[in-house]
């Protein structure tokens, strides 16, 4: 082996200070979350806001993960429960009733996945967000769908929904629950208020190997969503962001519903205040403002709605630059 010149020494020592330096960075960073729920007696409302703020946060993790109980459980309930609602099952009373020409459009397949592009009849925002897939380009979805393959299975495993900017993640079903079903909502990036929280995208690319979503933000910056892990344990994203946050305004939001502990997308909140401490949680109910490096978002209980739905995960904050 050729020996070491002096100057190639010296740059592995600087690589390593920088390195060093990089770690320091990307030491895990708090967030908060503030609890916005209001009561309801409708199991099919979005009554939940789980509100996640802090500053200098560039990169996370966001993960679906079966709720603990699941391999304990019979049924999975997954009928929709309009017995406390004001409506039944069409257009929410107060959302406006945007008209479009519903399609949908097989946007990209190949072995591993299937991405579609549905138009819905009605919306309630008249948002309509281009969308690249490879080197098509569309417009006009109100869902865009990840299917992933399994044997002779196709499985959605991922929503996003351009013209308001919420997400739905679950992993990969048990076999005995079919298809499986979504629970909680979140919304990532810059949060404003127009009837209910969203966040306005731009524009998305989605970059199918290895499959990334890509969104550019119409109030200025990006991020990048991609998924690393989509199996029966868990769908996980790793999220990098083109700027840090601040604490002017939320990054995400989980949207969900609880009705009771028994009769609730979500029900508690678990969180460690650092990697280091021990795990704490509350019911829902208790939730004020929390400061956390991780929060679980979730139910210990089964409900009588969307058993089998996941719990989401938050974490891995930290303000390392987008590579």
């Amino acid at each position: 082996m050729f020996p070491r010149r002096p100057h190639i020494l010296a740059s592995l020592a600087l690589g390593t200070l920088l390195s060093a330096a990089g770690m320091a960075m990307a030491a895990p960073i708090a967030a908060t979350v503030e609890n916005g729920t209001t009561a309801t007696a409708c199991a099919e409302e979005d009554n939940v806001s789980l509100v996640l703020r802090g500053a200098g946060i560039r990169r996370m993790r966001i993960e679906a993960l079966q709720p603990g109980y699941l391999g304990g459980i019979d049924k999975d309930v997954t009928a929709p429960d309009f017995s406390g609602c004001n409506f039944d099952g069409g257009a929410h009373p107060t959302d406006p009733a945007y008209k479009f020409k519903e399609r949908r459009v097989v946007l990209h397949e190949d072995a591993q996945w299937r991405i579609v592009g549905m138009t819905l009849p009605t919306f309630w925002r008249p948002q309509q967000v281009p969308v690249r897939v490879g080197a098509r380009t569309d417009r006009g979805f109100h869902l865009l769908q990840v299917f992933r393959k399994e044997d002779d299975k196709v499985l959605e495993a991922m929503v996003l929904y351009p013209a308001d900017g919420y997400w739905r993640i679950k992993p990969l079903p048990e076999e005995r629950f079919g298809d499986g079903v979504y629970g909680s909502s979140f919304l990532l990036g810059p949060v404003e208020q127009a009837g209910r929280p969203v966040v306005d995208i731009a524009s998305i690319r989605i970059v199918p190997k290895p499959l990334s979503i890509h969104l550019r933000f119409t109030r200025g910056g990006s991020a990048v969503a991609r998924v690393s892990e989509i199996s029966r344990a868990r769908t996980a994203l790793d999220v990098r962001l083109s700027s840090p946050t601040t604490d002017a305004r939320p990054f995400a939001v989980l949207r969900s519903m609880y009705v009771a502990a028994d009769n609730a997308d979500v029900s508690e909140v678990r969180w460690r205040e650092s990697p280091e401490a021990n795990e704490q949680a509350l019911p829902l109910p208790e939730v004020k403002t929390l400061s956390g490096t991780q929060f679980r978002f979730g139910r210990s209980l089964p409900s009588k709605h969307n058993t089998s739905a996941p719990d989401i995960f938050f974490g891995g904050f930290d303000g390392a630059p987008a590579r």
